[in-house]
């Protein structure tokens, strides 16, 4: 009987109910959860738990994962259940919206505006761990004043706990502070809601924030910190609040207000401090912390320059409500800006490793702070002297004009190297250029960099897992015969491929430091290495991987919401990528934002002085972060570098073609067709293991642009330079006499 009622039961759990894939996808981001997380639990790939959350073509779970998933979705709705349905309007009346942003349906237009809402009357909403994506639809604008009325929220409970997550910051991350056509203050949140803004000054604007706007966003990690709220200020709300609609071109230079104008000097009064930048386009508001608590405000001001236009495009012009959307889905998916996309970049590093932790209570109870193993520390360690970029204090003792070598210096960059056309390439018709995805986050993507200080080593025996920096000799490697597998090797016509080892493409000619990732590809080509010496970091760890997984997922995720998914076929992924950017070019920029993060953020690893009076051989300020480490950023670039290298040579074994020019991840091949599929050896759909593949994911190509072979050989005619580096153009085929230095 009881294997009847065991039969039973697992027919009845087959069937277990599940909701729609978009409350699946809502629970799952509510609670902070990835795929992969999802995935492992379920003991399924992660695209089968992609496929359970697709609303174009939701797949459904069967047999024993149907119901551990089920259980999993109940247990979440407990946790975060869904927003009551709001009333229905009366005839004639605006639209209603109620939801919070991470409840906000993905069929709401981004641009309906509701209610100024007063914080003292909202209720409780679930916790912001990851608000859901906006829509990918778009609508006409209104104007901020248009705005649609919601219904009054209730106020939380009296009893509510303040340290819950949810209650204090569930208005979100961030606010947009505008001044309405009636001279109201608002503040328009994320999911569309807007505050009331009772402040009259600067700092009571601050002390709003802090006691009622109930902003902010959840730490990252276990040991981090909760990330103060951000108030981005209108050109409306800096003339209300006694700030200059534009920097002075003596304040631009210095990057701040005088010690002297009237705002600051409010500050000072309300004992209010600033950071060591000042009050600028990213200032910093703050009061020494009580405890754990932090009084802490960021204020942005797209007028004086904040969003950088090469990466956030035109949003400084957007409408407040807008705006907040776009900053919002970039604070929900990254985190909160902390300043460009390349500081953003390097706290974000940061806050998933904070330096230190809370010990385990001592004989009295009390904990106390100490180092967070797998962090780079809270103290900042010198890097060797081959690391070390010109002017460093190390080398203060070179002679002052004194060029260094590669036998002292490494020099560690992406690619910048082309070729004349071969006769045969000239006879075909088209130029394709091909990019590969996130290239520099899937270069760090699980790679051991060194934790802490150098260690001085002579004559080492290479290890390819020791983080470091080794002088060795690579100029035997020849490239017409290399190893492509365990036991298999390739003849190839190393005229037409660039070396591996330099950015420029060139054959070393000696003794000469890489990163550990350059001299381990030449051990993986097949050819011996003696270091001659080596700084290693014995220290190490895969610091990038929860920093690689957050910017993969931001990525992944915003490329779904504009119709690129990971489940493509080539084909489908071609034609989806074709004007992506115009179905939301608000989130288009979000995507550009997030790979302005990745670039900016490995960039920051080496920080060059930036003015304030330095002379070369003295410190400057970036070398006082722990986070100054110029050799995670040589590992990350050898290693995206020789990434790429890889597959060059996999479909050069495979294909005989060779590429015609490289720029840091765009290659570019001569082929007969216009479309990478014209070259890319694919064969029913499959592509070539270890070669070129197509797709959205990080370290997977798309198609750059196409221009003809007369193009190219017209512009390198044309400025009489046959090594012209093609790559340069290819997406739109411009090229001005700018360029090439006329």
């Amino acid at each position: 009987m009881s294997e009847l009622f065991d039969a039973v039961d697992a027919l009845v759990a087959s069937r277990s109910p599940l909701p729609p894939a978009e409350e699946r996808k809502r629970l799952r981001v509510a609670h902070g959860l990835t795929l992969d997380e999802v995935a492992a639990a379920l003991k399924v790939r992660r695209a089968t738990v992609s496929g359970w959350e697709s609303v174009k073509k939701t797949t459904e779970p069967r047999g024993p994962e149907r119901e551990a998933y089920a259980r999993l979705l109940n247990k979440l709705a407990e946790l975060y259940p869904a927003p009551a349905t709001p009333p229905e309007p009366a005839p004639g009346a605006p639209a209603v919206g109620s939801a919070p942003a991470e409840q906000v349906p993905a069929a709401t237009p981004a641009s309906d505006t509701p209610v100024r809402t007063a914080p003292e009357t909202t209720e409780t909403a679930p916790a912001l761990d990851a608000p859901a994506e906006p829509p990918p639809a778009r609508s006409a604008r209104p104007s901020p004043s248009s705005a649609s009325r919601r219904p009054v929220r209730k106020a939380a409970p009296a009893d509510a706990p303040t340290g819950a997550t949810g209650r204090r910051f569930e208005n979100g991350p961030l606010a947009v502070v505008d001044v309405d056509a009636d001279g109201q203050v608002l503040a328009y949140c994320t999911g569309g809601l807007v505050l009331d803004v009772p402040a009259k000054s600067i700092p009571a604007l601050v002390e709003w924030t802090l006691r009622e706007a109930k902003l902010g966003q959840p730490k990252l990690s276990g040991p981090g910190k909760d990330a103060d709220p951000l108030l981005v200020l209108t050109e409306a709300a800096l003339e209300r609040y006694g700030l200059p609609v534009a920097l002075t071109d003596e304040e631009r230079r210095a990057g701040r207000l005088p010690e002297d104008h009237k705002v600051v000097k409010q500050l000072a009064r309300a004992q209010w401090r600033l950071t060591k930048r000042g009050f600028g386009p990213w200032a910093r508001i703050h009061r020494p912390a009580k405890g754990s608590e932090r009084a802490c405000v960021q204020l942005c001001i797209p007028s004086w320059h904040a969003l950088d236009s090469r990466h956030w495009g035109d949003v400084a012009q957007l409408p407040p409500a807008e705006l907040a959307r776009v900053l919002g889905v970039y604070a929900a998916r990254v985190m909160t800006p902390r300043g460009s996309t390349a500081v953003t970049g390097l706290e974000l590093m940061t806050a998933l490793h904070p330096p230190t932790r809370a010990s385990e209570p001592d004989a009295d109870g009390r904990r106390h702070s100490e180092h967070n193993p797998g962090s780079l520390g809270k103290d900042p360690v010198d890097c060797a002297p081959c690391e070390a970029p010109d002017g460093h204090p190390l080398l203060k003792d070179l002679p002052r004009f004194h060029v260094r070598g590669p036998q002292e210096k490494l020099f560690e960059e992406a690619y910048d190297w082309a070729r004349p056309m071969t006769d045969a390439e000239c006879t075909l018709r088209h130029l394709v250029g091909i990019d590969v995805n996130m290239a520099f986050a899937a270069g760090a993507n699980g790679l051991i960099v060194g934790l802490g200080a150098p260690t001085h080593v002579r004559k080492p025996v290479f290890d390819p897992k020791l983080p470091g920096s080794w002088l060795v000799d690579l100029s035997h490697v020849d490239l017409s015969r290399v190893r492509t597998g365990k036991d298999t090797w390739a003849d190839l016509d190393a005229d037409l491929l660039p070396s591996p080892f330099t950015p420029k493409g060139d054959r070393p000619q000696g003794p000469a430091w890489y990163a550990t990732p350059t001299v381990a590809y030449a051990v993986e080509l097949g050819y011996e290495v003696r270091p001659i010496e080596a700084y290693v970091r014995r220290e190490n760890g895969r610091y990038l991987d929860g920093w690689y997984q957050r910017l993969r997922d931001a990525y992944l995720a915003t490329m779904a919401d504009l119709g690129v998914h990971t489940d493509m076929t080539p084909e489908d992924f071609l034609t989806a990528m074709d004007g992506y950017r115009d179905r939301d070019p608000e989130l288009a920029t979000v995507v550009s934002a997030i790979k302005a993060t990745v670039k900016g953020g490995l960039g920051k690893l080496r920080e060059r002085p930036r003015g304030e009076g330095w002379r070369p051989g003295e410190p400057w300020r970036a070398l006082s972060r722990p986070t100054w480490r110029p050799d995670i950023r040589a590992a990350v670039i050898s290693r995206t570098r020789v990434n790429l290298h890889r597959k060059i040579v996999k479909h050069a074994s495979f294909t005989g073609q060779y590429p015609v020019a490289i720029l840091s991840d765009c290659v570019v091949y001569a082929s007969n067709g216009p479309s990478p599929l014209d070259f890319l050896p694919y064969r029913e759909g499959r592509p070539l293991p270890g070669g070129f593949k197509l797709g959205v994911n990080p370290g997977l190509v798309k198609h750059e642009g196409t221009q003809s072979v007369l193009w190219g050989e017209e512009v390198r005619e044309r400025f009489d330079a046959p090594e012209l580096n093609l790559a340069r153009y290819i997406k739109d085929g411009t090229v001005t006499d700018a360029d090439n230095g006329e």
